[in-house]
């Protein structure tokens, strides 16, 4: 029984990599990433420590020492959550109890609340403490996810300087390391597709099913509907059963960015909803059939969730996706990184977000990995990239290197953010003799780059007291621009309470609906995108940018249609919204023009 209606998706690094030892207990999933086994290690020892339990170093010199240590960690976590669960089976119903607790901040529709409840008004007796021990067996603790993301698989090599295998680069040994630890939970792979990673998942027996029970499920994180489409049918033809679409908004989320060519959360959600039923018997055919020739049978259509994820900022917002689109959940990020409870998230950066700013949210080109990524003006990363420029020794030492792609002037890869590639690129750029302002924007194309691998962990040390000597204290943080309307550091109560609710933290806060938010983000990434191709604009880019146009008329269209069915929403905030619609309209036109 699935206890509540939102799941926190993964953080950067560090923000929630152990944000299931601080939720899990009241029934709340939550999602952690695995690409940094250095981080895992680390938060291995730390946890171990804080619960006195015996640790042994596992060594990055070790045979397959990456998946070693993440199976570890997460064996850990599994470990202690069941621990906390078990303690607070064993406690009564008395008013502050976390078994309490764990009823209260279910959302008032619940079986499992409208039974508590029930439960509170009976009189002390044999029928009540009969009723108590039923309700204690029906509670789970929340899913204790992972994060691959696929294009995050750099290549290995051993002490030779030779090339360790397909089976040792950093996305495949982090499968490994889930498919090899005691975990009942998913793994959801993002950032697209990865022919090699999902060669390697069809050997991993763990990822099919046990007389039809998955005791590892695979959930898709995909930001359209023919992408979830496209690979959903690769790996049914694999034999793989994908247990969850998570529909994230191209735009309207935190860290890595994965634009649409145009296509809205609304309308993308309206083709799952219209095709949901069709994608699942046809997936199912494909998949059945696959099986039988590895000898397994199934014989019941297994269960497929969709979720949604990016931008929600009300409890309205909530129920409606959820009643209107029919999902089975949606995901809260950013909003959490204001909940010291929940997240990692070092004092400084704490303040700075509080008191931050729409503008202090931003899209940028900062990734190595060359893939958009919502960036924050105010983080210590930034200020240290700027001073770097300023010293005239930009760029990063790059000691994780698990970003690095780029091959242009090496034999091996380096990273794009680091001091070495910098500084020969620059060089280079200063060899091809361009007009100065041509040679500013190149210039800071190269030095926008920053160093994420030791920036999304920096946090998670200083909170934690891990921090090493001679260590970067520079903290990267990547909210979603949904942040700039939240500002106060909330309790967890608080937050829960927020997403039912129960009570309103945006009260005071003049704050768009989601679709339009995601819209307007839209709009003015298309207009930067012209304004930067208007010199050189090619018959190619023309026709990307017409049809990038007309599916943005084409969302504004469905959501003029879709307003009536706001029902939860006052007359003044319909119209509100529908002036919005005619405001994004006249942008566009303008566009267009």
């Amino acid at each position: 029984m699935t206890t509540h209606t939102f799941h926190i998706p993964v953080l950067g690094l560090g923000y929630s990599i152990d944000t299931p030892l601080k939720v899990a207990k009241y029934g709340i999933s939550s999602v952690v990433s695995i690409v940094d086994d250095e981080l895992t290690e680390r938060m291995r020892k730390y946890h171990s420590d804080c619960n006195q339990l015996p640790y042994h170093f596992i060594g990055p010199n070790e045979t397959d020492s990456r998946a070693k240590r993440i199976t570890a960690y997460l064996n850990l976590l599994e470990q202690l959550v069941t621990q906390q669960f078990d303690e607070i089976r064993q406690q009564d119903f008395s008013k502050g109890t976390l078994l309490s607790t764990y009823f209260e901040w279910l959302p008032e529709y619940s079986p499992l609340k409208i039974q508590y409840t029930s439960l509170k008004k009976m009189e002390d007796g044999p029928l009540k403490s009969h009723l108590e021990q039923e309700l204690k067996q029906q509670i789970r603790p929340g899913s204790i996810d992972v994060n691959i993301m696929s294009k995050v698989d750099k290549a290995n090599y051993n002490a030779e300087q030779e090339y360790a295998g397909d089976d040792f680069t950093d996305a495949i040994a982090a499968m490994r390391g889930f498919a090899n630890s005691r975990l009942h939970s998913s793994v959801i792979i993002s950032a697209g597709l990865n022919p090699r990673l999902y060669a390697y998942m069809e050997k991993c027996s763990e990822l099919y099913p046990v007389h039809g029970q998955f005791n590892k499920k695979i959930i898709l994180k995909v930001s359209d509907y023919r992408s979830a489409y496209l690979q959903a049918k690769i790996l049914a033809k694999k034999g793989l059963w994908i247990s969850e679409f998570r529909v994230e908004s191209g735009l309207n989320c935190g860290g890595h960015a994965f634009a649409t060519d145009g296509l809205l959360m609304g309308p993308i959600l309206e083709e799952f909803k219209q095709n949901r039923r069709a994608l699942a018997n046809e997936l199912w055919e494909i998949y059945t059939e696959a099986l039988q020739k590895k000898g397994i049978r199934v014989h019941e259509l297994p269960e497929q969730r969709i979720t949604v994820q990016g931008g929600i900022g009300t409890a309205e917002e909530h129920e409606f996706l959820l009643s209107y689109y029919q999902l089975d959940a949606a995901g809260w990020g950013s909003p959490f990184l204001l909940v010291p409870e929940a997240t990692n998230v070092d004092q400084d950066t704490l303040e700075a977000l509080v008191t931050a700013e729409e503008k202090d949210y931003y899209l940028s080109n900062s990734s190595p990995l060359g893939v958009l990524f919502n960036n924050f003006r105010k983080s210590t990363a930034e200020e240290l990239r700027l001073q770097r420029i300023e010293k005239g020794r930009p760029g990063s030492p790059c000691k994780k290197k698990y970003l690095c792609t780029n091959t242009e002037f090496t034999a091996q890869p380096i990273c794009t953010a680091s001091r070495e590639y910098q500084y020969l690129k620059i060089e280079q750029l200063k060899s091809m003799e361009l007009e100065e302002k041509e040679y500013r924007r190149q210039y800071e194309t190269i030095t926008e780059k920053v160093c994420l691998c030791e920036g999304l962990c920096a946090s998670a040390y200083i909170k934690d007291g891990l921090l090493k000597p001679r260590e970067s204290k520079a903290v990267s943080i990547c909210p979603g621009p949904n942040l700039a309307y939240f500002s106060g550091k909330y309790s967890l109560s608080e937050m829960i309470g927020h997403i039912y609710g129960r009570e309103n933290l945006l009260a005071t806060a003049k704050r768009p609906n989601l679709f339009i938010n995601e819209l307007n983000l839209y709009i003015d990434y298309l207009k930067k995108d012209i304004s930067a191709h208007l010199e050189l604009l090619s018959d190619k880019k023309a026709r990307y940018f017409s049809k990038f146009s007309a599916q943005l008329q084409e969302g504004i269209t469905y959501y003029r249609n879709l307003v009536p069915n706001l029902k939860l929403q006052t007359k003044s905030t319909v119209q509100e919204i529908q002036h919005q619609l005619e405001e994004a309209e006249k942008a566009l036109l303008q566009l267009s023009l």
